[in-house]
């Protein structure tokens, strides 16, 4: 090969590489999503890892957001946690009450079907359900009233230590839902963006349970009903495993995101604002997820960070 020649292709291979380095640039993809969440008196956290090339993107990950829903998730893993335990089969079935212990005093309180998304539950009081099919219920419909009763079940306490374990170290479970006198004393559910990327870590790496029972979580987050986010924008053929959470001022999408091709990223995208702005926030969150989408699919297989 002449000098010349090796000259040429050295320069075409320098030139190449920097135009695949802006095209899949990590930077590029950071500068987009910051260039639409500034919004005034709105919070964004973003959590981006695509698991087969390492690549992250972290946006205020460490920023406390009240968990909503979100906290749904860590109740499902040790739900499966400590089924493999063989402390009960998740076929078993349990009463169907609404009446619960506020971790403020003890009190009594009960939930109300307006404040549910799920309402049907309320009709069966009494009566009696499989775990399976009220965590079910809890994660793609976020029924909250299987959710007390699920956490009765398990308890706080546990789901907080293995989410210690599994170093989702400020994550915060510690009641169930519409506990309004611990709510009003500040002892609430907080998560991060970066915890959240941790408990979706620990399902797809089987870092809890087994694969059979993380395959078996999956296949419920992948029920979500609740679609106006992470999905919102993508492609149909794109599957996405996840679970939402909203009040008063919050909207959150934490979870999986499968690919035609095969390649998966966990999306964990928290946000609180103006109630009036909440429209505007979902919708910004979509478009991120849609940039992420853009990115990842520009990306060869072999890709790397």
């Amino acid at each position: 090969m002449s000098y010349a020649m090796f000259r040429f292709l050295l320069l075409f291979f320098i030139f190449q590489s920097g135009c695949m380095h802006k095209q899949y640039s990590n930077a590029e993809l950071k500068d987009q999503v910051e260039s639409i969440i500034n919004i005034e008196n709105a919070t964004i956290g973003v959590a981006f890892h695509d698991l087969q090339s390492g690549e992250k993107l972290l946006i205020n990950e460490s920023q406390v957001f009240h968990a909503a829903s979100t906290m749904k998730t860590p109740v499902l893993i040790e739900i499966y946690r400590q089924a493999e335990l063989g402390n009960f089969s998740v076929t078993d079935s349990i009463e169907i009450r609404n009446i619960f212990k506020s971790i403020a005093d003890g009190s009594p309180y009960s939930l109300t079907p307006v404040d549910d998304s799920e309402q049907e539950l309320y009709k069966r009081v009494g009566e009696k359900e499989s775990i399976a099919n009220l965590a079910y219920a809890m994660i793609i419909r976020s029924s909250n009233l299987a959710t007390n009763i699920l956490i009765e079940l398990v308890t706080a306490d546990s789901i907080m230590n293995t989410m210690k374990q599994i170093g989702a170290n400020d994550m915060r479970v510690l009641r169930g839902v519409e506990d309004n006198k611990a709510y009003n004393a500040g002892m609430n559910n907080v998560t991060t963006a970066n915890d959240l990327m941790i408990v979706f870590d620990a399902i797809l790496k089987h870092k809890v349970v087994n694969k059979a029972s993380s395959d078996s979580m999956i296949q419920v987050l992948l029920d979500q009903e609740f679609r106006d986010i992470i999905p919102a924008q993508l492609p149909s053929e794109v599957k996405v495993a996840h679970k939402t959470g909203s009040i008063t001022g919050i909207q959150h999408d934490s979870g999986v995101v499968y690919l035609a091709d095969g390649r998966k990223y966990i999306l964990i995208l928290l946000s609180k604002f103006k109630p009036a702005d909440e429209k505007k926030v979902v919708a910004v969150m979509a478009s991120i997820s849609k940039l992420v989408y853009d990115h990842m699919v520009k990306k060869p297989n072999n890709a790397t960070k």
